[in-house]
């Protein structure tokens, strides 16, 4: 697309003609446009922000690496719609899976779900658990690569967006969108790994 054009003014399908080309500003602006309806939907089955987040941003991903296939049959919204709602599903059918293994492992190993109930007390120790909770932000950080890590903290910390983001790191949109996801799943994992080993350390020192 030439120069100086405006792109909020563009029609989706000749959006998608340009970004198939390459051209990076008129897929930020795809999903500039689309962004929060991709969401709701994600919201709408999920339940839960931070999955459907995930869940949406890693469609836009997912839209991106696939644009080239795009062929147009319905419209670019519908199509990227159906990724998320493919995406949810998968998702949903993962957690009913790994619920109805857990339950019936509960059921088997302890004679009943009811004895693992949590029962709510008063937390005198809040503060502590948020400075180790930040502390197992940094350290999962830290094992990061140096690209996710900067991706990560510019978005989440300093509140940039994809545009800026891009510009600062030299590189697509589309590469900011990929690392901030891959990113986000490798924290999760890592944060979770170290809470359980900071529990093996607590429960060996108590012994």
């Amino acid at each position: 697309m030439p120069r100086n054009v405006n792109y909020p003014a563009v029609e989706d399908a000749t959006l998608v003609k340009a970004a198939q080309n390459g051209d990076m500003h008129a897929f930020e602006e795809l999903v500039a446009r689309h962004r929060d309806k991709i969401y709701t939907r994600a919201f709408s089955m999920m339940r839960n922000e931070e999955e459907a987040l995930d869940l949406s941003q890693e469609a836009w991903v997912r839209s991106w690496q696939h644009l080239k296939q795009f062929k147009g049959e319905a419209s670019f919204v519908t199509w990227v719609t159906r990724i998320i709602i493919n995406l949810c599903l998968d998702q949903l059918q993962r957690q009913k899976r790994f619920r109805t293994d857990s339950i019936e492992q509960l059921d088997e190993e302890s004679g009943g779900v009811e004895r693992q109930m949590a029962v709510v007390h008063p937390n005198p120790t809040e503060r502590l658990e948020r400075h180790e909770l930040r502390q197992r932000i940094d350290k999962a950080l830290g094992q990061l690569s140096c690209e996710h890590r900067t991706a990560l903290i510019l978005h989440e910390f300093e509140d940039l967006e994809y545009k800026e983001i891009a510009k600062r790191m030299r590189c697509s949109i589309g590469t900011v969108m990929s690392r901030l996801f891959y990113a986000r799943r490798k924290m999760a994992v890592l944060l979770a790994s170290l809470k359980r080993e900071e529990s093996r350390c607590s429960i060996t020192r108590q012994n």
